[in-house]
């Protein structure tokens, strides 16, 4: 790829999905943590939002010949203790990829030293002392197999657009159906347009709205390069950058557009702030992303290039992968929040 295109696009697209991670305070720790401490179900809604949106966006450009589907060659056991351990570094840092990225925009110090621990995590994996831990997980590889067989390039879009609009009827029916329903019986307009400025730059975005902006910018961003969003690639890109001066390419570049776009965000909501918390939390979300690191690189991704890019083309390794993160997720938070009160 250009360096130049990678340059502009990756800061432009980067700097949106900064914008809308940050608006829409998306992160999927917390969208999976709360499903089973708080019962909250808003943001476990938004990525499912994203998921069908994925879905249905890259069957379509698939069709058309603009991108490459690229389902993950299923490695069973990278991807259940890969992601078990990426779910427990998810709740010890108080975020996922996306999550710790984007608040380093806000000015959370704290999130900084956890993308320091990423960032060692993934050399230590890839070429240093964890590496033999990694290859002896991911040697076994059952090859590109999907939730109906076999990754087949002129099948597999098929069942994706098919699961996705199934997808959304069933969102529609049983989350938006109900909620229009409301809002007529007691009179109110479905949508509001009053402060509609504020609405797009200060305000939090509804759960729908931010799972279908993330799902039309993902998209977007496999479109203009043809490859997932890949944390772990553009942190070691920065890495590398920094440590051998090395270029910079597309996925880094998506990392700096994410933590400036965030950081226009909180500008323009006045929620910019630097904070840093104390010394144990330092410690613990240094060792969380060190964990997430690990788990990444084992699992051939993170949450996001797993989550959201592997599982809408319906890659069993990461389905797999996106189950195990959850599970570690819960085993984390049961401990760490839940134990103790129970």
């Amino acid at each position: 790829m250009d360096f130049w295109y990678a340059l502009v696009a990756g800061l432009i697209i980067g700097a949106i999905f900064g914008f809308i991670l940050q608006r829409g305070r998306f992160c999927m720790n917390s969208a999976f943590r709360d499903i089973l401490y708080l019962k909250e179900f808003r943001l476990a809604k938004a990525v499912a939002v994203s998921l069908v949106v994925l879905m249905i966006g890259f069957s379509i450009f698939a069709f058309a010949g603009v991108i490459d589907l690229a389902p993950k060659s299923f490695q069973p056991w990278g991807a259940i203790i890969g992601g078990l351990i990426f779910g427990v570094g998810m709740v010890l840092t108080a975020g996922c990829a996306s999550g710790f990225t984007y608040r380093i925009g806000e000015g959370m110090m704290g999130y900084m030293v956890a993308a320091i621990g990423f960032t060692l995590g993934i050399v230590m994996t890839s070429w240093g002392v964890l590496a033999d831990a990694r290859i002896i997980l991911q040697a076994e590889n059952l090859g590109q197999i999907t939730l109906f067989g076999p990754f087949n390039t002129e099948i597999t879009p098929i069942f994706m657009l098919i699961v996705g609009l199934i997808g959304i009827a069933l969102m529609f029916y049983f989350w938006v159906w109900p909620a229009i329903k409301k809002k007529r019986s007691t009179k109110e307009p479905l949508i509001k347009f009053e402060n509609f400025k504020e609405a797009i730059f200060k305000k939090a975005y509804p759960w729908w709205v931010t799972g279908t902006l993330i799902g039309l910018i993902l998209t977007a961003s496999y479109v203009a390069s043809n490859e997932f969003v890949c944390f772990i690639c553009g942190w070691g890109q920065i890495n590398q950058w920094l440590v051998a001066e090395t270029i910079v390419g597309w996925s880094g570049f998506i990392i700096i557009g994410i933590i400036l776009g965030s950081f226009i965000s909180s500008i323009i909501a006045k929620e910019f702030k630097f904070r840093a918390p104390d010394g144990f939390t330092l410690l613990k979300q240094f060792f969380g992303g060190g964990l997430m690191g690990f788990g990444a690189m084992t699992a051939g991704g993170c949450n996001i290039s797993n989550i959201l890019g592997g599982v809408p083309q319906l890659s069993i390794h990461s389905i797999v992968t996106g189950a195990f993160i959850i599970i570690g997720c819960w085993i984390a938070a049961y401990l760490i929040f839940m134990w103790r009160e129970g």
